[in-house]
């Protein structure tokens, strides 16, 4: 979920103690994504994921990011097929074949946490799949830049080149963002551009990483309802986000774990 206040500005970078508090918020996040992914399947509507979604972080001890951000109505964003982002929890069913990009954030002693999934819904065709492994390749290329001394476009950059080799359009209306007490701080993150432009990375800085890939154009519109973004020529989407901190080596994932080898 992009906000205004993720503009330019100073790049905090968060202390030991604030990490802790930030790992937990991560593994809340990650424990919530865990439960929707085995929750996602034919016949659920996206508001039930929503209930679940409230329910688990209540058991977790952890508000929402989301519920109430600017006026946002649920405790989750849940995106069907050509929905890019922000589509709100209804009474809509999830069909075989369906796509649902789950965004969830969470709070815990006042630090944010951030991430998202796009999970297939029963069996998809073989090309909707690529798309969404695609975009969640894209996004550990992009992790994989997020080192001491790089550049923030490299991130920008190593996401772009893959999603556009496979010959599909980055999103440009969205953008990552810097996460801590507030979830969008400093700076934002672009997933297309040039490699080598943009603040210095340091350690300590925490990132909220997040491609969204269409299989069309890169164009979206916004629905009446204010929120969801929808792809302007009505191709599947797919968004993946992960919440890092960047060290004196590999990124550390907060809301996850690193997979095998990526391609």
């Amino acid at each position: 979920m992009k906000g205004p206040s993720a503009g330019a500005g100073v790049i905090e970078l968060k202390s030991p103690s604030q990490l802790q508090i930030m790992r937990k918020a991560g593994r809340v996040v990650q424990e919530l994504l865990e439960m929707l992914t085995q929750s996602v399947k034919p016949g659920v509507t996206t508001l039930e994921l929503d209930e679940l979604s409230r329910v688990t972080l209540l058991r977790l001890g952890a508000p929402s990011a989301f519920k109430g951000y600017h006026g946002y109505p649920a405790h989750i964003c849940t995106s069907v097929n050509d929905e890019v982002v922000h589509g709100i929890p209804s009474h809509r069913r999830l069909r075989p074949g369906d796509i649902v990009g789950v965004d969830v954030g969470a709070i815990v002693d006042g630090y944010y946490s951030d991430a998202a999934v796009t999970l297939p819904v029963g069996e998809v065709l073989p090309e909707t799949q690529e798309l969404l492994t695609v975009t969640e390749e894209a996004l550990m290329r992009g992790i994989d830049k997020a080192r001491d001394g790089n550049r923030l476009s490299d991130i920008s950059n190593a996401i772009q080149t893959k999603v556009e080799a496979h010959g599909y359009s980055v999103v440009r209306e969205f953008v990552g963002h810097g996460i801590g007490t507030q979830l969008h701080e400093p700076p934002q993150i672009p997933n297309y551009g040039s490699p080598g432009y943009g603040p210095i990375l340091k350690a300590g800085m925490v990132l909220a990483i997040e491609p969204m890939v269409n299989r069309g154009r890169a164009e979206v519109r916004l629905l009446p309802d204010g929120w969801t973004a929808v792809t302007q020529d009505g191709s599947l989407s797919a968004h993946f986000e992960h919440t890092v901190v960047i060290t004196d080596g590999e990124a550390e994932l907060l809301t996850g774990c690193r997979k095998g080898s990526r391609s």
